[in-house]
């Protein structure tokens, strides 16, 4: 079975002390739909993780974890 990706979107709001809601306006999605990527529910597509990304002003391979362990 393999591991789910698990994305850092949740680490680096709290970083940048940025709100789920702020970050779901500017995506233009509901907050239900931003709050499950940032609570790992839901992957976004990698189109989404880009434009998060973009949004937040990091590098995509910031906001993707694929370690198993902290």
């Amino acid at each position: 079975m393999m591991d789910k990706p698990i994305n850092r979107i949740k680490e680096v709001l709290e970083e940048r002390e940025i709100k789920q809601t702020w970050l779901a306006e500017r995506l233009g999605k509901s907050f239900c739909i931003a709050n499950s990527y940032v609570c790992n529910r839901r992957q976004p597509s990698l189109e989404v993780l880009f434009e998060i990304a973009k949004i937040l002003n990091v590098d995509p391979k910031e906001l993707i974890s694929n370690q198993t362990s902290h």
